[in-house]
């Protein structure tokens, strides 16, 4: 600090002359960086003070973009437990939100602008219960037409849920990079990379999380196996989804996001919430008895003469069931509907015989009309096909039986010429059922008009398996979406007769308790042994016909002994005294100890929706091993079974959960959870085990 020192007496002062004093000078010259230290601590004040109001305006945008365990940012959104760790991770590809344009109301974040333009976003929280917390997330284009995509995380969790596919995965694997593709009922025999027939915008992860797409979207999935990430995708462009009529074609993405206690509890809440449950259990003979099917054993070489000796060599052999199928061909010409007289010359006496001989028969149908039968002409007079775009002419399908139309489900004239052709086989020979094949959505036109305008393609999946309800006692149908409720038996799409996860033995399991997630449980798990098809049979050897390996058919017969219903077509005999004796012991065995739980089950999905086939996390959900499982499954909470998946084998590793066990050779577990490590089961044994009660 300076100071003025006072002029001393006798000196001259100077004041006010021109050039001034040499000390006031100098205090001038000094006083120039006080000034700007002083200007620049106002400057450095003030930028403290802008600061500070900057970072109380973030604290608070941070506030305001907090709700219920979930923080919103400008590229995504989690979702945390209460200890704070991330359960749910979504990121926002296709855009970024402006935050500054985000607001928060209540229970509710939305946000009207992104990068790209306005929009219509919103995360709402619903607080169902105590143990249920629900996010309903929408993002609305209103200025981009091209798409909405967020990508979800894995976050080291196991999901469940989707689509049947050719290779199934219990968990589901992220393989390869695969761009976003539409999420619909599709033929993964012909189409190994589609998404199958029986479909759900459902997923299911380990960490008890779930996430529902709604129903309006227009939806295309896709993943990334270098991210760990599936790609959720809304769009219009280049896609066989259509915007509802008069509405302008702006995707939007929506769905909902609910975490729970526990995957067990958290996948009865969503099926309760979102799926139809069946209103009637189907047929009890079908879960009890075998049923027997031509397909495999004749094709289409089919006759009279082959189907009545295959009634008779099932009553030689001393096998039960609960009806014949008599599958492709036995008519002149797809897309008729009634017998074809070179093959059959006496249909009417041979149903007579069959029933005398307490045989039951239902036949096979499909929605095609090949354009060389006599029924396309009457179904084009009639307008009921799919038609072309401009809805003038019928569209022309290829189907692996030809050319030909497949008739309009949304058309009610189309519905109720296709049911009386049905109804007349069912009355005219005594006909018990119908096996409703193909009605993938896949196999309509990339651009097609119905009466009923389709936004989704797959609800032209619904709309034929709704045909099936007045057989729904005895019938199949191989495609699901949103048809829980048709209440028939749901069969997985034809197996190859091979080992692996490729439509193989190894994919069963994993496909039973997908779609069993998805909400069908009445399942028929196809032949067994596979469809015997030319190049895709494992063991065609010894002039057996092209006949599936002898070790692979009884593994595989086996396993069908402890699913809901069984089906045969290659038939025992066709290999050796001891294959017929282990398949009367596993059709016997289903029929005393597997069907009567199955059936109790069956009951309480009426009101539950709960599975029949259930994966082992069902009754150990804190067990990290459990939900890795994927050859082994629960019949209800209480019989386990573990059967020979692999070739050469007579053991195998059994993963016990926690609890008491009782194998069925009489041991006894109680010290799980535990691996028994190569379990010795033989040819013709499958491991399983119950749970026995705990004494108090």
């Amino acid at each position: 600090m300076y100071q003025i020192v006072p002029v001393a007496p006798g000196e001259q002062q100077f004041s006010g002359e021109a050039g001034g004093s040499p000390l006031k000078k100098k205090l001038a010259n000094e006083g120039r960086p006080l000034v700007i230290a002083g200007m620049l601590g106002c400057v450095l004040v003030l930028a403290a003070v802008v600061a500070w109001c900057y970072y109380s305006a973030s604290l608070r945008k941070a506030h305001l973009l907090k709700t219920e365990l979930l923080d919103l940012n400008k590229d995504g959104f989690i979702v945390r437990n209460q200890a704070g760790a991330v359960l749910f991770s979504m990121a926002f590809r296709s855009g970024t939100l402006d935050l500054d344009s985000c607001s928060k109301e209540e229970n509710m974040l939305s946000c009207t602008q992104s990068d790209s333009g306005k929009i219509n976003f919103f995360i709402q929280t619903v607080r169902l219960k105590d143990t249920v917390m629900c996010y309903r997330v929408r993002w609305e284009e209103l200025q981009n037409k091209h798409s909405v995509e967020h990508a979800m995380a894995y976050n080291d969790s196991h999901w469940y849920g989707g689509a049947e596919t050719a290779t199934q995965y219990w968990p589901i694997r992220i393989q390869g990079e695969e761009e976003p593709q539409p999420f619909i009922t599709s033929d993964v025999y012909s189409n190994r990379k589609a998404f199958g027939g029986i479909l759900e915008r459902y997923w299911l992860s380990s960490n008890a999380t779930a996430i529902k797409i709604n129903d309006t979207v227009p939806f295309h999935l896709g993943w990334s196996e270098k991210d760990r990430t599936l790609r959720f995708q809304a769009r219009y462009q280049d896609s066989p989804f259509r915007p509802p009529e008069g509405r302008p074609a702006f995707p939007e993405l929506s769905y909902r996001v609910c975490i729970g206690s526990d995957v067990t509890s958290i996948h009865k809440y969503m099926v309760r919430r979102y799926f139809p449950k069946p209103i009637k259990v189907p047929s009890p003979e079908v879960f009890k008895q075998p049923l027997w099917s031509t397909w495999a054993l004749h094709k289409t070489a089919v006759t009279q003469e082959k189907l009545l000796r295959f009634a008779s060599d099932i009553t030689k052999h001393g096998f039960t069931c609960s009806h014949l199928e008599l599958d492709d061909r036995y008519t002149a010409d797809y897309g008729e509907f009634d017998f074809d007289p070179q093959k059959f010359p006496n249909a009417s006496g041979m149903f007579e015989k069959l029933r005398e001989d307490g045989f039951q028969v239902s036949l096979w149908t499909h929605p095609f009309i090949n354009y060389d039968s006599i029924n396309f002409g009457v179904a084009v007079e009639k307008g009921l096909f799919v038609r072309e775009p401009s809805g003038e002419l019928p569209a022309l399908v290829r189907w692996w039986n030809g050319i030909g139309g497949i008739l309009d489900f949304t058309n009610p004239e189309a519905r109720e010429w296709y049911s009386s052709h049905l109804e007349m086989l069912k009355s005219h020979y005594g006909v018990t059922s119908f096996k409703f094949d193909a009605g993938e959505s896949s196999y309509l036109p990339r651009q097609f008009s119905t009466l009923v305008p389709l936004t989704d393609p797959s609800t032209f999946t619904r709309r034929y398996t709704e045909m099936a309800i007045p057989f729904s006692e005895r019938a199949e149908v191989r495609v699901g979406y949103q048809s829980q409720d048709i209440s028939c038996f749901s069969r997985i799409i034809d197996r190859d007769s091979v080992w692996g996860y490729e439509l193989g033995l190894k994919s069963i399991i994993p496909t039973v308790l997908t779609i069993s997630i998805l909400g069908y449980q009445f399942v028929l798990p196809d032949m067994i042994g596979g469809n015997a098809y030319l190049n895709r049979t494992t063991g065609v050897l010894d002039g057996k016909n092209g006949l599936p390996d002898r070790e692979l058919y009884i593994r595989w017969l086996e396993l069908s002994a402890f699913m809901p219903a069984m089906q045969f077509s290659i038939p025992p005999w066709a290999y050796d005294k001891e294959v017929i004796e282990i398949a009367q012991k596993f059709t016997e065995l289903h029929e005393t100890l597997v069907a009567p739980r199955v059936l109790e089950l069956a009951g309480e999905v009426l009101s539950t929706g709960d599975p029949i086939i259930r994966p082992l996390w069902w009754i150990a959900n804190e067990d990290e091993a459990a939900y890795k499982i994927d050859s082994q499954f629960l019949i209800g909470n209480d019989l386990m079974v573990a059967p020979v998946l692999e070739p050469g084998k007579q053991e195998r590793d059994i993963y016990l959960p926690a609890g008491r066990w009782k194998s069925y050779k009489g041991e006894h577990y109680d010290k799980g959870p535990m691996y028994l490590d190569d379990y010795p089961v033989d040819l013709d044994e499958i491991a399983y085990f119950t749970w026995v009660q705990q004494d108090n």
